[in-house]
């Protein structure tokens, strides 16, 4: 049986996670994930810490515990560029032949690697992911978290598992293949599952996350949009039979008036439908333009070959 994880008997290991408003929970983070790497088996270890542009003194802590944690990698972008685009920053500069990828709000705890790591070599896959059974927090929390899964795999042309997390544990094979993709406009999740490999998931128990999300309801609204747009062409394609839809009973509707006109001379009648018919097909056009909008938008942006995010610094 062909065995993913490199030969050497411990290999090394990369945990990575990034950096914005994380002041106050990296103490525990840290500390938690030296533990969890110390108990993990791995011959050496490193934390890569992304800062995207936090605005409070994150950095600045982070930079101070390289004292008495040497392993502790940060990769200070030159400014925010979100959330997906510096994890793969972190993704790129990790150096483990394991790689974990979590987020640092103590949601769920480094602790977890040893689970994620059992689960890798037990199914010898290359890549195990964190899901939730019941997504946590309330219901307005469970209920758009729900939607913004469904809507995806509805309209694209990739499934990604419903309530997955940011949490997963990936060989060294596989984050190598998931980086040689070239898409500007990111969404990792996607990309993550478009890539292949033998995936397997393992269910977490999310913690409520202390503080405010940075994932407000617009910023969800624009990652769905961001993620439908960068992985089909759906939207056009049902603009185009809605289109056609349209189309077809406004020719039945003036056929209908022509009869009307021919038979009773009664013009006048229908005046309200037909403006009710103008209107509808309006807001349609209205939006098939915008659809239209965002995929130029996304062609744009890809030709414009500009990297996905710039280093200010590297600490190692």
């Amino acid at each position: 049986m062909m065995v993913n994880i490199p030969a050497t008997v411990h290999p090394t290991l990369s945990i990575v996670s990034t950096m914005y408003r994380s002041r106050r929970f990296l103490d525990q983070f840290l500390a938690e994930s030296v533990q969890a790497a110390k108990e993990s088996g791995c011959e050496s270890f490193e934390i890569v810490l992304v800062n995207d542009g936090s605005p409070d003194d994150s950095v600045g802590y982070a930079i101070s515990r390289r004292q008495d944690i040497p392993e502790l990698v940060i990769v200070d972008l030159s400014r925010n560029f979100g959330h997906h685009y510096a994890m793969q920053a972190g993704l790129r500069h990790a150096r483990g032949d394991l790689i974990m990828l979590i987020d640092c709000d103590l949601e769920v705890s480094p602790l977890v690697l040893g689970e994620f790591k059992a689960k890798l070599q037990a199914t010898d896959c290359d890549m195990v992911y964190g899901f939730q059974e019941l997504r946590k927090g309330g219901l307005f929390e469970r209920a758009s978290g729900g939607f913004f899964y469904k809507t995806f795999n509805l309209l694209s042309d990739i499934q990604i598992p419903e309530n997955i997390a940011t949490e997963r544990l990936m060989t060294r094979r596989y984050v190598e293949a998931l980086l040689q993709l070239g898409d500007y406009n990111l969404f990792m999740g996607g990309m993550m599952s478009w890539t292949g490999f033998d995936q397997v998931g393992l269910s977490l128990k999310k913690k409520q996350r202390e503080g405010k999300s940075s994932y407000t309801l617009l910023r969800r609204i624009h990652l769905m949009i961001n993620a439908v747009s960068s992985f089909s062409a759906m939207p056009l394609v049902w603009m185009f039979n809605i289109g056609m839809m349209i189309t077809s009973v406004s020719f039945l509707y003036l056929f209908y008036l022509l009869f009307r006109k021919l038979v009773f001379d009664d013009a006048v009648i229908g005046f309200t439908s037909m403006m009710a018919v103008m209107t509808l097909s309006l807001g349609i056009l209205t939006t098939g333009l915008g659809i239209i909008g965002i995929y130029l938008g996304k062609v744009f942006t890809q030709v414009q070959n500009r990297p996905t995010y710039i280093i200010k610094d590297i600490y190692r």
